[in-house]
């Protein structure tokens, strides 16, 4: 095994054990939907988003790692709320999700529709606490929670999911796709970079320049993950391929062809490690985003 798979297995293992610490205990006369809630946060997902966060904190000199763990888990549930409300029957309507099978279809559609709402009050009960704690800056922490709800909300990833929900079974035009792309899976990730940056206190332009490699980064994920909905197979991706063809979604394979989604995604590739490089040397955050963008599943 490379250094970098054996460092990335040991950081997801870490960052579990904080997003653990977290999540509520499964007892109480609510007991079930805390089940659904844990059951969709622990279904083995990669902690992409929280890892970027803590790496970037570290790329621009932030020394105190405790200030970061509460958004990385807060930024997590966030995430994992999406996917639940993502696969109901009402949106994408996916039975598998990571290899298992999907929240609704363990606990039923409405308590998948509750485990979301959960985890997305629960995250911002997580930056509220870590607010008034009373440890680290209040107000670079406060940036951090307010580029967190934006990038979650109607201005981010609710509004792009918006968008293509209300445009499904339709030709997308070049504009429209882009705005999905960069809103429904670019803004966790700018979320992500920006809050690690403002927690370890980089002035704007640094930000503005990390924002940018965020952007083309989640811009690249999608893409592959376009291709993937092509190349791979359940077994490979854990979750059913062709999903966007069943739904009749137009996507940047279909809209542009296979040649150029490729290609594409090594130039914003490039150009998005460019920026990091630029910033600061943090070569786990670079192989990390070169192990995303050109992942198999």
């Amino acid at each position: 095994m490379s250094d970098f798979k054996n460092e990335l297995e040991q950081e997801v293992v870490f960052i579990n054990d904080i997003i653990l610490r977290y999540l509520p205990e499964e007892t109480g006369l609510d007991k079930k939907i805390r089940e659904s809630m844990n059951y969709s946060v622990n279904a083995g997902g990669k902690r992409v988003r929280p890892m970027l966060m803590l790496e970037v904190y570290k790329l621009c000199g932030g020394n105190d790692c405790q200030v970061v763990y509460p958004f990385m888990a807060a930024l997590e549930c966030i995430h994992s709320y999406s996917l639940v409300h993502d696969d109901l029957p009402a949106m994408d309507n996916d039975d598998y999700r990571r290899g298992r099978l999907t929240t609704h279809k363990v606990f039923g559609e409405d308590f998948g529709i509750l485990a979301g709402d959960g985890l997305l009050n629960l995250a911002y009960e997580i930056m509220a606490e870590a607010l008034v704690s009373g440890e680290g800056d209040i107000e670079t922490k406060a940036k951090a929670m307010e580029v967190i709800a934006r990038k979650a909300g109607i201005k981010g990833m609710v509004g792009g999911q918006a968008v293509d929900v209300e445009l499904t079974g339709r030709t997308l035009s070049e504009e429209q796709l882009d705005f999905i792309f960069r809103l429904k899976t670019g803004a966790l990730i700018e979320a992500a970079f920006l809050a690690g940056a403002y927690l370890a206190g980089c002035d704007d332009e640094t930000a503005d320049k990390l924002c940018r490699a965020a952007s083309l980064i989640g811009f690249a994920f999608q893409i592959r993950d376009d291709i993937l909905d092509v190349t791979s197979s359940l077994e490979e991706l854990g979750k059913p391929v062709f999903s966007d063809e069943k739904n009749n979604k137009t996507t940047y394979v279909t809209l542009y062809g296979m040649e150029k989604a490729e290609a594409d995604v090594e130039s914003m590739s490039d150009e998005a490690l460019d920026i990091i490089k630029s910033v600061g040397k943090n070569e786990f955050l670079e192989e990390l985003v070169l192990n995303l963008i050109h992942r198999n599943k």
